[in-house]
């Protein structure tokens, strides 16, 4: 039976979520049960591509992102691929109508980790992450207004603040495997070989900014996603203020994490708060 397999699919992309984020992984189990498989669907693709460019070390990582977006696009015209990861997303995507354009934009930015790996200006940065994080934010939306295209522009530059905000803690905390490890470097006009205080408080304060922006939003969303997304943004909150706690040399040399115990206490008082409507 095809249902049996398209089930299959959507555990295997559950799958991915689950081991490959925990944090995510919560977020997205307080979210209603009606829209959890699609935003696990969504996190398979993207973490399969991610994959690709980041950990495929030793493979020829442009054949296996060209395979991985032509089987993609099989799988939009047939309506099913023996891949259960792009068979649950390409459900999605029909589903949930999710614009070609995002797709494209978040597969670019994925190919271009495997030739760019400076950014110099604000326009490359900025451009960047659209791709890699502001469109993750545009499919999500997509999931949580259903259908309401009002709704979805009234909230589509706050989740793509909250994508921005989400990326940028990345970039921070992986500051050591993005620079010794891979080569790379997000930040323009920051040397990550004298990174300072002065310039971690720059990224900080623009980090900020954006969750500010993203919190206009995340009060406004849908019952059946507010407390999940809500939950993402505390947690990367607190990540946040722990880097900012970590002086700049220690987070070049080691990678800042939140402890499981910690998140649970976040949950904890995150349910608290939209328990009383505090969100």
């Amino acid at each position: 039976m095809k249902q049996l397999f398209d089930d299959v699919s959507f555990k295997c992309s559950k799958l991915v979520t689950k081991n490959y984020s925990t944090s995510f992984s919560m977020a997205v189990y307080m979210l209603s049960p009606s829209i959890r498989d699609a935003i696990y669907s969504i996190y398979g693709f993207v973490r399969f591509a991610d994959e690709i460019v980041d950990t495929f070390h030793g493979f020829d990582k442009e054949i296996l992102i060209t395979e991985f977006e032509d089987e993609y696009y099989k799988a939009i015209d047939r309506g099913i691929s023996l891949n259960p990861i792009l068979n649950s997303f390409q459900q999605t995507v029909k589903k949930y109508n999710i614009s070609d354009d995002l797709i494209q934009a978040f597969l670019k930015s994925m190919k271009l980790d495997l030739i760019k790996s400076d950014y110099h200006s604000k326009a490359e940065y900025d451009d960047y992450i659209y791709g890699s994080a502001d469109v993750v934010g545009l499919m999500c939306l997509k999931v949580f207004v259903a259908g309401d295209h009002k709704r979805y522009e009234q909230l589509k530059n706050e989740a793509m603040r909250l994508g921005s905000a989400f990326q940028k803690v990345n970039f921070l905390r992986d500051l050591k495997d993005d620079n010794l490890v891979l080569n790379r470097n997000y930040f323009p006009g920051v040397d990550l070989n004298s990174f300072d205080e002065n310039a971690k408080a720059a990224i900080i304060n623009e980090i900020e900014a954006d969750f500010k922006v993203a919190y206009e939003g995340i009060v406004k969303l849908p019952i059946e996603a507010k407390f999940g997304v809500y939950t993402a943004f505390v947690y990367y909150k607190k990540l946040l203020k722990k880097l900012e706690n970590t002086p700049c040399h220690e987070i070049g040399s080691a990678r800042i994490r939140v402890s499981n115990y910690t998140k649970a206490g976040l949950l904890a008082k995150s349910f608290v708060s939209y328990k009383l409507k505090l969100v």
